[in-house]
């Protein structure tokens, strides 16, 4: 019989709270079925937090842990506001950052694995990992909203722990989806492209001069969705990038619930 993978023993001790011997040995029962290994759990007495698994998780948590060189996000979600708010699972999901930041990832996952089911059976709804980031760079700066609901970390080049954090400010509340213009995926412009032309229709100016209200708009629109030629929220007369002086952008991760 092949043996089972560590991922599965992991996963189906998510979902139903057993120690790792029992989902083991549940698994190699059902001949790695998760489905027949709960079944056979739940017969035993021992699924606990599988009535769960299958609730919608809308809620939860931003959480990041940095310690100027490093930084790491995790997302946890949980089935209400409720216990997203709660001090439990707000300590939960710091302590899942700080052992993502100080032990790394193989550390982290075997951390989750233990207390992700526990923290289901104390909390009494399903809540699972989202997602989880890690980041480094001569300049940290990380912001999280007051509601826990975006988070980001961004990374320069150089510069001081004040402007990364205004950039990540900044990138919370504008939501730009690249660093540069030219990274604005060509199949964005090409969509938007076809709303200037209907848009344009009828217009009587010539063929050279509709074509350079196309690329200017195209600038524009680059530029719009681009965090480093976005006016600077807390100073719009001035660009990011601007407003970064010298540094150059080498992280940035935005993580948000909507």
């Amino acid at each position: 019989m092949s043996p089972v993978a560590a991922s599965d023993v992991a996963a189906l001790r998510a979902r139903t709270g057993v120690g790792i011997l029992d989902a083991k040995n549940a698994l190699e029962e059902a001949k790695g079925d998760p489905e027949l290994a709960i079944d056979l759990l739940r017969k035993k007495g021992k699924a606990q937090a599988v009535k769960k698994a299958g609730r919608e998780q809308t809620e939860g948590a931003i959480f990041i842990a940095t310690d100027g060189k490093k930084a790491a996000l995790v997302q946890v979600r949980c089935e209400t506001d409720f216990v997203g708010r709660s001090e439990v699972f707000q300590k939960f999901g710091q302590d899942l950052a700080d052992v993502l930041l100080k032990k790394g990832k193989a550390a982290f996952d075997a951390y989750a694995s233990e207390k992700v089911p526990a923290a289901v059976l104390e909390l009494g709804e399903n809540i699972s990992l989202a997602e989880t980031k890690e980041a480094s760079a001569p300049v940290l700066g990380t912001y999280v909203h007051s509601n826990r609901k975006i988070g980001v970390i961004v990374g320069l080049t150089a510069g001081t722990k004040e402007q990364a954090s205004d950039t990540a400010m900044h990138a919370a509340a504008m939501n730009p989806l690249y660093v540069r213009p030219e990274e604005v995926l060509a199949d964005s412009v090409s969509k938007e492209k076809e709303i200037w032309k209907e848009q344009m229709k009828g217009d009587k100016k010539p063929p050279e001069i509709l074509e350079k209200i196309m690329l200017g708009k195209e600038k524009k629109f680059r530029e719009e969705n681009a965090l480093l030629t976005q006016p600077f929220a807390k100073d719009p007369s001035q660009t990011v990038g601007k407003m970064l002086g010298g540094a150059d952008i080498t992280v940035y991760t935005r993580v948000s619930f909507s």
